[in-house]
């Protein structure tokens, strides 16, 4: 059995607990972490100065730089946490496309709601949760980062005609 974790800032432990729980049996599990590409925005932001570029440094190297030691950081603790061997992937690109190929031929994937967590509903998914909830080529368990909300939360039911 093949398990990915799907990390992201914030919401992390709640997937790493829920794989230590839910796939304990799993031959391999994979802490996946997905960076934007930030670093590209801001080489364009500043090349986009009309001439001013050259008065300070690009800032796409340093950007680079500390992503790549945050999702090293994160991805050692995660590994710290999970407390058994695992793989550690890192991919750059759209979140939600990086996500759902990296799950290509797993047998589960473990991610976290990342919207609003102060009431039951489909506004607890953000866009790159449902994204990937409607297109993971694989079961997926979804996870709330902290204690679920009361069901006082649900909204009522539609009138009836």
């Amino acid at each position: 059995m093949r398990v990915i974790v799907w990390l992201v800032e914030g919401t992390w432990p709640a997937c790493v607990d829920a794989a230590r729980g839910y796939a304990r049996g799993a031959g391999e599990v994979v802490l996946l972490h997905v960076d934007e590409p930030v670093a590209d925005l801001a080489h364009g932001a500043f090349a986009g100065l009309l001439g001013r570029a050259g008065s300070e440094p690009d800032p796409e190297r340093r950007l680079l730089e500390l992503g790549g030691t945050s999702a090293a950081e994160l991805l050692d603790a995660a590994a710290a946490r999970l407390g058994r061997p695992c793989t550690r992937l890192e991919r750059i690109g759209r979140a939600e496309r990086e996500v759902v190929a990296a799950a290509d031929g797993a047998d589960l994937l473990v991610l976290a709601r990342d919207g609003d967590r102060s009431r039951l509903g489909p506004h607890s998914l953000g866009k790159a949760v449902r994204f990937v909830v409607d297109h993971a080529p694989c079961p997926v368990l979804l996870v709330w980062p902290e204690a679920a909300p009361d069901l006082t939360t649900l909204p009522p039911p539609p009138p009836r005609p």
